[in-house]
């Protein structure tokens, strides 16, 4: 069994961040999303990996390499602009070849793991299987019609008048067959060949689709709320672990992870939380579910249920929570008079500023 991973796409929901890095690329638990999909592959014995990506492909490519680290090898597939889960597996269809595969959306995380799943679809025969679970607004998800006994009875993408309140979760498996479902279909009204579609027609033509109704926690991080949730999910995993320096003057309660070289000066951090290599706390506060990546500098604020990336500075601020800090950005207090805001935002950003 082969694996397709989904790492290109825009990540405009993720946008400024996504400006300058991939959305795959983007840490939850000072990890990148994409490093769990294939930690996950790996895991249920799945090393062949092709990656589908797009204009982000260097970036992936620097971060990911042949995939050794990981236990796998990695081809790179290169889709010249997203066009569909159903044009990724057309483009792939040399390296997938006559191959059972999981597709994998890259920005997808299922805590748990795949291992039994792919176990059991090995097992069940069937042409293709899907992962499904129950959500509140099943209109922005392809959603999925079972019949009394269980079986697929129709898919559809984003649907204003949804059958049911089961999503598809962002896993697939595949035989060959879904090639010559995917030859089959016609691009959708937002002219993209549609996996549902493809789906959709294995089962009009009375192919076998196993459904699994997933019991873990699972998320599609593609924008800033979701990606918190997953970080503040992962966190609750933690193992604490002090690598770095803290000073008597400083307080660490609960599941904390400070990593080596960090420095904690007459600080309080309250976990599950984890502080990344060379990053410096001095002064402040970190609450829970708040990730701080490598080599930050954090003085006279407090930070909680946040996501701070490389390299960024926060300064004299006060409280910031529920958000997210992209690379190398400074956030300081303005020190004129009278009391104003400063700001340099990018194209689409999103501030929030109390009175």
């Amino acid at each position: 069994m082969k694996a397709l991973i989904l790492a290109g796409g825009t990540g405009s929901r993720m946008r400024p961040i996504t400006h300058t890095a991939a959305k795959q690329l983007v840490p939850v638990a000072n990890k990148p999303i994409l490093y769990y999909a294939i930690e996950a592959l790996v895991s249920a014995g799945v090393t062949d990996l092709g990656l589908v990506v797009g204009d982000t492909e260097q970036e992936i490519k620097d971060a990911v390499g042949d995939g050794f680290r990981f236990g796998a090898t990695v081809t790179y597939l290169r889709q010249d602009k997203p066009r569909g889960l159903a044009h990724a597996v057309a483009i792939s269809r040399d390296f997938l070849a006559d191959d059972d595969f999981v597709m994998y959306l890259g920005d997808n995380l299922l805590t748990g793991g795949i291992t039994d799943i792919v176990r059991d679809f090995r097992q069940a025969g069937a042409d293709a299987g899907i992962l499904l679970t129950k959500v509140g607004d099943p209109t922005a998800f392809g959603v999925v019609e079972l019949d009394a006994h269980g079986a697929v009875v129709c898919l559809e993408e984003k649907p204003s008048q949804p059958r049911s309140d089961l999503a598809l979760v962002g896993i697939y498996f595949f035989t060959p067959a879904v090639h010559e479902a995917v030859r089959a279909i016609s691009p959708s009204e937002r002219g993209e060949l549609e996996i549902t579609d493809a789906i959709q027609w294995l089962v009009d033509q009375g192919r076998t689709v196993w459904p699994v109704t997933v019991s873990g926690y699972w998320k599609d991080t593609g924008n800033v709320p979701d990606m918190l949730e997953v970080n503040r999910s992962i966190l609750e995993a933690l193992t604490p672990q002090v690598s770095g320096l803290v000073d008597d003057a400083s307080e660490i309660i609960g599941r904390v992870r400070i990593e080596p070289g960090a420095r904690v000066t007459r600080s309080r951090i309250v976990g599950p939380a984890i502080i990344g290599a060379d990053t410096v706390i001095t002064d402040s506060y970190i609450g829970p579910s708040t990730s701080i990546a490598d080599g930050c500098r954090i003085i006279d604020s407090e930070l909680e249920f946040s996501i701070v990336l490389n390299r960024s500075r926060i300064e004299g601020v006060g409280r910031i929570e529920a958000s997210l800090i992209g690379r190398d950005a400074q956030v300081r207090r303005a020190m004129c008079v009278p009391r104003a805001h400063r700001l340099i935002l990018g194209d689409h950003s999103d501030v929030r500023i109390t009175a």
